[in-house]
């Protein structure tokens, strides 16, 4: 069974603000002291939880539980269970989960979430210059292939067209078609690097090198505009080769002429995209295309498509890189509100890794302000410069640092030298096959700093120290109850035999019918089981199976043997205890056979499960009396009444 369901003092985050008085102690057991804040925090977390008000607590009765818990805990520490690998283990597995959202930048996350929705309401039109680079290029390349653009962005700058220089140099496939130019997009539907730097960017302006997973790009804006939401249309299309003649071109054109005069004359569209249009996916379903926006189609039948005002209207004949089309208009939906696309727009962030790497760069920055981290350039450089000689040759498992004291970085009240930036890296080189030391330090960097905030998030978050600490009980308050209480209960044989025969009044069974059910799909079948009860009245129900088995007609007969319930059965409760007929009831072909049984004492056998639980209450009660005995409690009457009184 899960801890959490057995701990009683749960673990759900709340908070509880307190006035003067939060320190006071409220109760001491033994040596250890309890206060006022842990105890109304404790309270009113488990109140809360309270969905039967006649299970409501006051202060003082919730105080009788909450010594009891204190006990057991206190007792699992005086025993050890606190030192075993098996608790330990368990406790670091929940800590490491509950510390995730605090070393993440969930601010900005969420800051993310309302800048995508505006994105989302802006579609932006860019062109881009991409020179590829490869994810193990050197830093020699890397740097080159970088400056490389500068000079182009410079020269941009500087009057040149950027659909020239696109054409001449840009790496991305489709220059050839579009001149650099993507089109129009909105929020999720570039990789986040290139989104956030082209939105970034002014209209007119190019924006430094950005790095994707590509490569570089220089980005151009050409427009910004709010969206436009999203169209459901159908079409008829004539399809053209790249190597079209003209006369095949005009041909086609010709065809879709005559197709959009018979549908203004009141021609119906999907009729004639099933007959006609070459896109034959879309013509079997009347020509309709998925809903898209301004991006999920070339610019040009976009662009038509948008401009139609009204649904229901029909587009000119367009001309597109893949042949001639007719639109119909047939639905608009605006963009959604903030409230409509919330979750959706959080799913996208979470589980896009680009995002995801974005939130991890910001939340290290964070840090680094906060702990006024500075490094030493001079002694940086000279490092990694040795290093990446070292690695280039082979020899780094015999590079020894010229200083290995030196420090790299200071942060909070922490050094960090090259030796144990060493110590990070060799492990890492061992086992990959490209390294970029550059690289490397800045993982080591972040790695470091967010290890010094997660050794120091009990200190940083009380509330999260709280919470470490309601697991730590938890664990403990389950661990200890297992072996004091529920697996001494399941494995003392002789104190549960002592316990039921002690008890034995308390479970009984009401009264029972004992005997036969049966159900006969003929008169036939009947008349065979009422001679075969005739013959031998104390037949047994598999004997009487296996007679069925042997007769032409068993098939379809139904018989059970055994103790009912009233209510159990709703055959039985109508032959025994005069209830309404059974809506299947066959007269004369269904019925019971036996006699009622008076009330009698359960077997220990038959009410095991409750004894087991009875018992285990009964041996969590001494075992809290053993307690309460063991240790010395002492409650602050005084302000406990106060809070009786709040």
């Amino acid at each position: 069974m899960p801890h959490f369901l057995l701990f009683f003092f749960t673990v759900l985050t709340t908070t509880f603000c307190l006035g003067q008085g939060d320190s006071d102690i409220i109760v001491t057991i033994d040596d250890h002291a309890i206060t006022q804040e842990e105890f109304v925090r404790l309270y009113h977390k488990n109140t809360q939880l309270m969905l039967d008000g006649a299970e409501m607590k006051s202060p003082r009765e919730y105080m009788e539980l909450f010594i009891n818990f204190k006990l057991k805990v206190l007792e699992a520490q005086r025993l050890g269970y606190d030192t075993l690998p098996t608790f330990v283990n368990e406790l670091n597995t929940y800590r490491d989960e509950l510390a995730k959202p605090y070393l993440t930048a969930v601010q900005y996350t969420d800051e993310m979430v309302k800048t995508a929705y505006e994105r989302m309401q802006t579609e932006i039109n860019v062109s881009h210059i991409l020179l590829l680079v490869k994810n193990d290029a050197s830093p020699q390349d890397t740097s080159r292939i970088y400056n490389q653009l500068l000079e182009l962005r410079k020269q941009i700058n500087n009057g040149a067209a950027f659909e020239t220089l696109a054409e001449k140099y840009s790496e991305d496939p489709s220059v050839r078609q579009n001149k650099g130019n993507l089109g129009n997009f909105s929020a999720f539907q570039m990789v986040y690097p290139f989104e956030d730097a082209a939105y970034k960017t002014a209209v007119g302006e190019v924006s430094f090198p950005v790095r994707t997973k590509f490569g570089y790009h220089l980005i151009q804006v050409n427009q910004k505009r709010p969206a436009r939401g999203q169209l459901k249309v159908a079409h008829i299309m004539k399809k053209l080769d790249e190597q079209a003649s003209k006369e095949a071109i005009q041909l086609a054109k010709q065809q879709l002429d005559s197709l959009l005069k018979e549908l203004q004359n009141g021609a119906d569209f999907a009729r004639l995209a099933e007959l006609h249009s070459d896109d034959r996916q879309s013509a079997n379903k009347g020509g309709i295309l998925s809903w898209f926006s301004s991006s999920g189609m070339p610019p040009q039948f976009a662009e038509a498509a948008f401009a139609l005002k009204h649904d229901d209207e029909l587009s000119p004949v367009l001309r597109t890189p893949y042949g001639w089309h007719i639109i119909k208009r047939l639905e608009h939906r605006p963009v959604p509100s903030f409230d409509e696309l919330e979750d959706f727009l959080k799913e996208k962030i979470r589980t896009n890794p680009e995002i995801s790497q974005h939130n991890a760069e910001r939340f290290i920055q964070n840090l680094k302000g906060e702990y006024q981290f500075k490094q030493d350039e001079p002694a940086l450089a000279a490092l990694t410069s040795a290093l990446q000689k070292a690695l280039d040759s082979n020899k780094l498992d015999q590079f020894r640092p010229a200083k290995p004291d030196q420090v790299l970085f200071r942060f909070a009240n922490q050094q960090v030298t090259s030796d144990e930036f060493l110590t990070y890296l060799k492990p890492i080189a061992a086992d990959q096959k490209t390294i970029l030391i550059p690289q490397a330090y800045n993982n080591f960097v972040a790695e470091t700093l967010r290890q010094y905030e997660n050794a120091h998030l009990e200190t940083k978050y009380p509330e999260f120290r709280n919470l470490v600490q309601e697991y730590h009980d938890g664990i403990l308050l389950f661990n200890i109850s297992e072996d004091k209480i529920w697996h001494a209960a399941a494995t003392d044989s002789a104190g549960l035999v002592a316990f039921y025969k002690k008890n034995q009044s308390k479970y009984q069974w009401d009264t029972r019918f004992h005997g036969w059910r049966i159900k006969c799909p003929t008169q036939e079948s009947r008349d065979f089981i009422e001679a075969v009860f005739e013959q031998e009245p104390e037949i047994r129900l598999t004997e009487l199976q296996d007679l069925l088995k042997n007769h032409r007609n068993e098939e379809g007969v139904e018989v059970e043997f055994g103790y009912f319930e009233q209510g159990q059965d709703p055959l039985v409760d109508y032959f025994v205890w005069n209830a309404p007929k059974p809506n299947d009831f066959v007269d004369g072909l269904y019925f019971v056979r036996g006699n009622k049984v008076p009330p009698q004492a359960k077997t220990l056998q038959e009410a095991k499960g409750l004894y087991i639980a009875d018992y285990q209450q009964q041996l969590e009660q001494d075992w809290l009396k053993q307690l309460r005995k063991q240790y010395k409690i002492k409650i602050n009457k005084k302000l406990l009444n106060s809070l009786e009184k709040q």
